[in-house]
């Protein structure tokens, strides 16, 4: 049955989210959809739905730009869903448009030069923000992150997330204009003096035990901390979790600290092991300058987490009569949080005025500047969001 969690009709930027709980729905609902004549169209969907053609051919009959990815847990209005399809229509009341870009990622190893050639395509003319979605496995997401900021003004923010597979770490999809993909990475470029963008990232894990020095490691591989291999040492803090490793790195990510010892604010994920190295696969670069710490959280710090995250996105709100929030949160605060990971969600809701459209997922990186300003980062085990409001 469809499920329409929030929608607002004003004569400015409309958004609404719908929910279902398969395909079969989604296709008895296409009409409605289309009659909403949407402007974008972004599909949050568990991985399973990637593999249905009619899927894929019922979305590209909605609008010629939606684009979309494979999720670890899907957000729509309060709530979190599992195994289930949620899409956010936003139509546009003034000049303001989109367009899409798509760029395929061979390897991980490519992940620079393939968000420095996505940003290359990129028209920079009325540019407001942008919005990506890549693979969560098989990537280097601050390499990407670091190609795309090669050709793209340093006033327009950057936000979006990795995709998931329900934490199998198997195979994510994206959806592009061209169709699914466990390779490609989409992004949606936002233009008009209309459009206002608003930024928020936070993660409220807690770090315990010593920082260790990074004494080896390429790009976002870490082969060795105080000149021991990586993977011992992981193993050995974890213990009984080990044996459930990558999943299990979820719940103790690293803090990055810099040459100094002092925090920066970053969080990596392990997102795999590798044996024959005994060194880990981090979400995104370190550097052989930097300091490790692990961390752990409580479900309360990572709700006041959340809290936090709206409070920096909602900082300067301008007057206007709806608002679309896009969250990303990590995988692992949901594992972490259990049946309480919709707390979060209900904190971000709290903080936002009653007519805000909610939408988003869980995933594995985030992508967002820090602390409302337009500087972009990979974050970990964080809850980021972006705030889209049309100005008339």
């Amino acid at each position: 049955m469809l499920n329409i969690i929030q929608g607002v009709i004003q004569d400015i930027m409309e958004a609404k989210t719908f929910l279902f709980s398969n395909v079969d729905e989604l296709i008895t609902q296409q009409k409605t959809l289309v009659g909403f004549k949407p402007s974008f169209v972004i599909a949050f969907a568990s991985p399973e739905f990637f593999t249905e053609p009619q899927f894929l051919n019922t979305l590209n009959g909605l609008c010629i730009n939606t684009i979309g990815c494979s999720t670890a847990g899907e957000v729509a209005g309060k709530q979190v869903y599992e195994h289930s399809i949620a899409l956010v229509l936003v139509r546009f009341e003034s000049n303001a448009y989109v367009r899409l870009y798509e760029e395929t990622l061979p390897n991980m190893q490519s992940s620079f030069t393939t968000g420095q050639t996505l940003s290359k395509q990129i028209e920079v003319d009325k540019l407001r923000g942008i919005y990506v979605l890549a693979p969560g496995i098989d990537i280097n997401g601050s390499a990407l992150i670091s190609g795309l900021l090669e050709n793209l003004p340093k006033d327009v923010g950057i936000s979006g997330g990795l995709a998931g597979d329900n934490g199998a770490f198997e195979q994510t999809h994206v959806l592009s204009p061209t169709g699914v993909s466990s390779q490609k990475v989409v992004a949606i470029g936002f233009y008009g003096d209309k459009l206002h963008f608003g930024y928020g990232a936070h993660g409220g894990w807690r770090s315990f035990g010593p920082s260790r020095s990074v004494t080896k490691a390429t790009e976002n591989q870490l082969f060795e901390l105080d000149d021991m291999p990586a993977l011992d040492i992981y193993k050995r803090y974890l213990g009984e979790y080990a044996k459930d490793l990558p999943s299990s790195g979820l719940l103790f990510p690293f803090e990055v600290l810099d040459d100094d010892g002092e925090p920066t604010g970053l969080i990596r994920t392990i997102l795999g092991v590798d044996e024959q190295t005994n060194s880990l696969i981090l979400a995104g670069e370190i550097k052989e300058t930097h300091y490790l710490r692990l961390m752990h959280a409580s479900t309360d710090d990572l709700i006041d987490g959340a809290a936090k995250a709206i409070g920096l996105a909602n900082s300067k709100p301008p007057t206007s009569s709806t608002c679309l929030a896009i969250i990303t949160s990590c995988v692992g605060r949901k594992l972490v949080m259990g049946d309480r990971v919709e707390e979060e969600i209900e904190e971000v809701s709290r903080q936002l005025q009653a007519n805000t459209t909610i939408s988003g997922f869980y995933s594995y990186g985030e992508i967002s500047p820090f602390h409302d300003t337009t500087h972009c980062k990979l974050h970990n085990q964080t809850l980021t969001m972006m705030l889209l409001r049309e100005l008339i």
